[in-house]
């Protein structure tokens, strides 16, 4: 499964970063609610084991879920987390979250892609599963990079991460219980191969167009669009963009302009 691949790669990448940090780094907050990088690794780590169980153990995934259900209860998720993992933090953290993610990927690259598995919402896909956690891993890690001042030199394999942009447009809306536009704004990005990838029925009138890159950022709510350079054109691109969210859960607002960026 490409897809495994992929989760792969992009974990590498932000363990790659992280690699030297010390254990005081690690406590360093983000820009993403002031979670920690600490925060942010347990958050990969947990819920790539929830993954991991989904996949190949049904029952022992019920009872992770049952028991984080009864930790959030009048706390924060983060917090389960931290208990979860026994106050695991800094380079022990990141060797767990490294182990982990490497034995997910390969569960996952030698399943069944229809494969349907639990998870804290609606059943899915082993392959929507693992794009899910490919996402995640990207977007929680540009929090990351940007509280490093790094600027991430992504690859084509956001490719996942675009499509999954482009499939949750309706979703987007429905979350919101707003009437759903009749046809997607056409959308023209390159890729960082300097491919194009373009979706949707070509249009003047309604259009997104820029760095896929950028599209990743807008749809994953990791900057405001008003913090990128995509040329959006028309009202349904303009409001989607303003609230696109390709993750699940209630609705969230992107952040405010300015909020999240590179140091």
């Amino acid at each position: 499964m490409q897809q495994a691949l992929d989760f792969r790669g992009e974990s590498a990448a932000l363990a790659e970063l992280v690699a030297l940090l010390s254990d005081n780094d690690f406590a360093q907050a983000t820009l993403f609610k002031r979670w920690s990088i600490n925060n942010i690794l347990r958050h990969l780590h947990v819920w790539n084991i929830a993954a991991s169980l989904s996949l190949t153990d049904e029952v022992a995934f019920a009872a992770f879920v049952k028991q984080m259900a009864a930790g959030i209860q009048g706390g924060r998720l983060h917090d389960f987390e931290e208990t979860y993992l026994e106050g695991l933090s800094g380079r022990e953290l990141c060797a767990a979250w490294t182990q982990q993610f490497e034995a997910t990927a390969q569960q996952f690259s030698a399943a069944d892609h229809k494969q349907r598995v639990k998870w804290v919402g609606p059943d899915m896909s082993a392959i929507s599963s693992i794009t899910a956690r490919l996402m995640e891993s990207w977007a929680h890690g540009q929090a990351v990079y940007d509280a490093l001042g790094v600027e991430r030199q992504d690859t084509d394999r956001i490719g996942n991460i675009v499509r999954l942009g482009i499939n949750t447009f309706g979703w987007t809306y429905k979350n919101r219980r707003m009437p759903v536009p009749e046809v997607m704004p056409y959308v023209r990005l390159v890729a960082p191969s300097g491919t194009i990838w373009e979706y949707g029925e070509v249009s003047d009138c309604e259009r997104i167009e820029g760095s896929a890159t950028e599209f990743c950022q807008t749809v994953t709510q990791c900057r405001n669009i008003g913090d990128t350079a995509l040329k959006v054109t028309g009202p349904t691109a303009s409001e989607w963009m303003c609230m696109a969210q390709c993750f699940a859960g209630p609705p969230n607002d992107p952040p405010a302009v300015g909020m999240r960026r590179r140091a």
